[in-house]
């Protein structure tokens, strides 16, 4: 029953994290990858469909993401998906090739930008913390109904501290890492 406590918690927080990297991925550093337009969503013949389906997305250069449509038919729409999605883009068309060039960071924009990542780690460990919180009030009910012994509660408690204190060491690490890729030019 604590194992069963302890691997749902550990499997909630690796979920947790997941996110986390997921919405940093969004956050746009100087360098482009393709995953600043995985969020794009296109409307392909009247359904909203994720960009990545209905054309390539590669790095051409350090700057500039090209866009290969499938459908040579649907290249204003994702054009037009591309301006529409707020990441302050402006995709350029040379016939069906969509170019996608990614303007410089100022100083000010980074420091938005890292507080936006700041902002989405504290929400993970506000995660985690909760996912914590969880486990322990379950642990406390098992002790209730007699299930468990006070000591086997301890020692649960015990793990699943270690296990937040590791998620959340993660967590600010991988923020450590953000914040570098975000302030070098």
């Amino acid at each position: 029953m604590v194992e069963d406590i302890i691997s749902d918690a550990k499997s909630r927080m690796l979920k947790s994290f997941d996110s986390l990297k997921a919405e940093m991925s969004k956050v746009r550093t100087g360098r482009a990858h393709p995953g600043l337009l995985e969020q794009v969503k296109v409307n392909y013949y009247g359904t909203d469909t994720p960009l990545n389906q209905v054309a390539s997305v590669n790095v051409v250069d350090a700057r500039m993401l090209g866009v290969n449509a499938f459908d040579k038919s649907s290249v204003p729409d994702i054009e037009k998906a591309i301006m529409n999605a707020n990441l302050g883009l402006n995709p350029v068309t040379t016939g069906d090739l969509i170019r996608v060039p990614l303007p410089p960071l100022t100083e000010e924009r980074r420091k938005d930008l890292i507080k936006v990542v700041r902002a989405e780690a504290e929400k993970a460990r506000v995660a985690i913390r909760n996912i914590r919180r969880d486990a322990n009030s379950s642990c406390k009910e098992l002790i209730k109904e007699k299930l468990i012994s006070e000591d086997d509660e301890r020692r649960a408690e015990d793990q699943i501290q270690k296990l937040t204190n590791e998620n959340i060491a993660t967590i600010d690490q991988s923020l450590e890492q953000k914040e570098a890729e975000m302030l070098e030019i």
